[in-house]
């Protein structure tokens, strides 16, 4: 499996678990793995949902800011790929 650099996490939002990420390349789509990596972050998890301005989308283009529920906590400039076969 290879990963793809999709975009960038600009914030986390500890209460709801929600890393909102600038998608910068590719796009991500509802059940695609993405794999977050910084600093102390290093861990894989499928897009079960995700909101763009607080409604509900089911893909996020290049250049558009997307809130996504995570698990583990992420930080800011914390990398995003896609894990692509």
């Amino acid at each position: 499996m290879a990963d793809e650099k999709i975009g960038v996490v600009v914030k986390f939002f500890v209460k709801p678990s929600v890393a909102a990420i600038e998608v910068t390349s590719g796009g991500i789509k509802t059940g695609d793995l993405l794999r977050f990596r910084g600093h102390t972050t290093d861990f894989t998890e499928q897009v079960q949902s995700m909101q763009v301005d607080n409604k509900p989308v089911e893909e996020a283009p290049p250049g558009s800011m997307v809130g996504i529920r995570v698990k583990e906590r992420v930080r800011e400039n914390d990398d995003v790929y896609k894990v692509v076969d």
